[in-house]
């Protein structure tokens, strides 16, 4: 069972992941509304994986997958991206994000995305 912190500006998005990764066994121990936030709850939690939206107010996903590599260079980032961000997912992984799940979610992408950055 992996500790997440799920990160995304809409609240359905948000509500949508954490069923999913409930039902899959994990335990949802955060959320966070932005980039900036992320950073903040991802010292503060210590998760082992992070869900990562890319396009959010104050800090971009990309911004902060950059910022939390500085101090954890350990924890797992799974990018959330809507189709026709391909650009900016590439930029993520460069970054260190592990994977990426396209919107809108399957159960069956968020548990293979889960399994295989776990």
């Amino acid at each position: 069972m992996a500790k997440i912190l799920i990160t995304d500006d809409a609240a359905f998005m948000r509500m949508q992941l954490k069923d999913i990764v409930t039902k899959l066994g994990h335990e949802v121990v955060g959320e966070a509304t932005n980039g900036l936030e992320a950073v903040e709850k991802n010292n503060e939690l210590n998760p082992d994986m992070i869900t990562m939206d890319i396009t959010m107010p104050e800090m971009s996903g990309t911004d902060a997958v950059k910022e939390i590599r500085k101090t954890d260079p350990d924890v797992k980032i799974i990018m959330c991206s809507a189709m026709g961000q391909q650009g900016m997912v590439l930029e993520a992984i460069q970054a260190g994000a592990q994977d990426f799940i396209v919107k809108p979610f399957t159960h069956d992408r968020i548990k293979e995305a889960i399994e295989k950055a776990l």
